[in-house]
């Protein structure tokens, strides 16, 4: 049998979280992830959760700490603890439901609002296996991820098309930043502590 890291046996700790719409299926994208499951029967998340998985990247063991909440307006309370530390995120929008890409504008309007300039975003077309049902063509999500700056790509956590991909983009885009920024940061110790490797702070 294959020896296996401790859980808490880490070199960097990167928050990420996961934003947009209820029912755009944040709450599957994270649980296939984490633990390779899919509901076809999700709720609403209630308030916040967070599950962690850790992948290796250059060397170095990255665990991801992944935040998801429910985009409904009534749990925006939380908005800036929910968004404080985090140095990735996931912007997800439902490709079956034009209006949820609409409200990706005001989601990353309020990442950006609460989140240090250097964070990595990847806009998320989620639900890529119901091709028939498509309202958002893939060219529109390219467009608007390029015109922001944005990473892109487009998943099915049902199939779990391009989850893991899209997971692991995002932490080793985290840690490039993290390696080339670090170092940059000393003058700023809230972000160095954010940027630094764990076993350094200890």
């Amino acid at each position: 049998m294959a020896a296996y890291r401790a859980e808490d046996d880490y070199d960097y700790l990167f928050k990420v979280v996961l934003i947009g719409d209820s029912g755009v299926g944040k709450s599957n994208l994270l649980s296939r992830f984490t633990r390779n499951e899919f509901s076809l029967e999700s709720k609403s998340t209630i308030g916040v959760e967070f599950a962690t998985r850790s992948l290796t990247v250059d060397g170095k063991v990255v665990k991801a700490q992944i935040w998801d909440t429910a985009g409904q307006e009534r749990y925006r309370a939380i908005t800036s603890a929910y968004y404080r530390g985090a140095i990735g995120a996931l912007l997800v929008y439902d490709v079956t439901r034009h209006a949820t890409f609409e409200n990706v504008e005001r989601w990353l309007k309020e990442l950006r609002g609460h989140t240090d300039p250097n964070i990595v975003v990847m806009l998320i077309g989620n639900k890529s296996d119901l091709r028939h049902l498509v309202a958002v063509p893939t060219e529109d999500g390219e467009a608007y991820a390029e015109r922001e700056s944005l990473y892109f790509m487009e998943t099915s956590a049902l199939e779990a098309t391009n989850v893991e991909n899209a997971f692991a983009e995002v932490l080793t885009q985290i840690y490039r930043i993290v390696s080339k920024k670090a170092v940059e940061a000393g003058d700023d110790e809230h972000l160095l502590y954010l940027l630094s490797p764990v076993k350094e702070r200890e």
